[in-house]
């Protein structure tokens, strides 16, 4: 998967923007200003994603890809490297659970603007 490719699907999601929130290399994406995924644009190898707890820890025991997110919440975040297996279709199903996981948790009034 190429970081054109990527941010494309990434934007695709309604309300999504994305902003360098943290520094000039760091990714972010959010939807409506809350964050469902970030990456590394200098070295776009990985990227955070935001998950169910219950499935975190079963994608960490099923991939050897996929470990708990490194300066994140390790029960809500998930880091996937992009190797083998996982490019394609699972990481872009990954990257829409975490977004319907973060939609799910806004206020009502911010959900009927998406």
């Amino acid at each position: 998967m190429t970081i054109d490719h990527f941010r494309e699907y990434c934007l695709s999601f309604k309300g999504t923007t994305e902003d360098l929130a943290f520094d000039e290399n760091t990714l972010v994406f959010k939807v409506p200003g809350r964050m469902f995924l970030l990456t590394n644009l200098e070295n776009f190898e990985y990227c955070n994603l935001k998950c169910n707890p219950e499935k975190a820890l079963e994608l960490r025991e099923k991939f050897m890809q996929v470990t708990p997110a490194w300066q994140m919440n390790k029960k809500h975040w998930n880091s996937v490297i992009f190797t083998g297996d996982l490019i394609g279709k699972k990481i872009e199903d990954w990257i829409t659970d975490s977004y319907n996981l973060v939609v799910e948790k806004i206020p009502k009034k911010l959900k009927t603007q998406l």
